[in-house]
């Protein structure tokens, strides 16, 4: 297929026929994405990953061979251009959600989503957005809070206010610390008496100077260099 600059490229990685059809069928009628491979295992999701060299690659969990958690390790770790995964499952495991995001997965979507969400998911992240929800990313900071308890004092001091990574301004560090709390875009600029074009601004510099992969990665930063913590500080 002759795809032109502006289209996104879907590499799609299940291990049921059934399922990489009907995802190909929803997204092949859209404007401006193309699928340019589909692959039964991770390992064959990552070789593909390799010649195709797709924007976006659907990632099924539970494959045999090697799993959608390994081959999305893989495929960012050797995959020269940028490629965004989102992991597809087909339970609400938080178990997965976590794992995805730690082997850098930029989205996690259910096999029930809709078309319409599925095809979302793919325009969203080959943006360079993160596919989780304001609540999910609550979800995310509660359980690094949970997976690191603090050690017990009988009268806690009073937090000091968390230092601002030198690279950020003023500003961008009070959006950092909105965004690592899981406010959405609209809930930064009514905080912060800004438009929320100005606070895309924001947020995509505080990502470029962070190096981290998308506003999730970025709550995981915040928390574990101490920006965020446990109740919301």
């Amino acid at each position: 297929m002759v795809t032109d600059v502006a289209t996104v490229r879907v590499l799609l990685a299940d291990d049921q026929e059934l399922v990489r059809a009907g995802f190909r069928v929803i997204l092949g009628a859209e404007d401006g994405i193309a699928v340019v491979g589909e692959a039964a295992d991770g390992e064959q999701a990552v070789q593909l990953a390799a010649q195709t060299r797709p924007d976006v690659v659907l990632m099924d969990v539970q494959m045999p061979s090697v799993d959608g958690l390994e081959a999305t390790r893989r495929i960012l770790a050797t995959v020269a251009a940028p490629v965004k995964v989102v992991i597809l499952t087909t339970f609400d495991r938080e178990d997965y959600l976590f794992e995805a995001l730690r082997a850098g997965a930029s989205g996690f979507l259910l096999k029930n989503a809709s078309p319409e969400d599925l095809v979302d998911a793919v325009r969203v992240v080959a943006r360079g957005d993160a596919l989780l929800s304001p609540e999910v990313t609550r979800r995310v900071i509660a359980r690094f809070a949970a997976a690191e308890p603090p050690a017990p004092s009988p009268r806690p001091p009073r937090p000091p206010r968390p230092a601002r990574p030198p690279e950020l301004t003023e500003r961008e560090f009070e959006v950092l610390v909105l965004l690592a709390r899981g406010a959405s875009n609209a809930e930064i600029a009514a905080e912060l008496f800004l438009g929320e074009t100005t606070v895309k601004t924001h947020v995509s510099r505080v990502l470029s100077k962070l190096g981290v992969r998308d506003r999730t990665h970025a709550v995981v930063y915040a928390y574990e260099h101490g920006i965020v913590a446990p109740g919301g500080g």
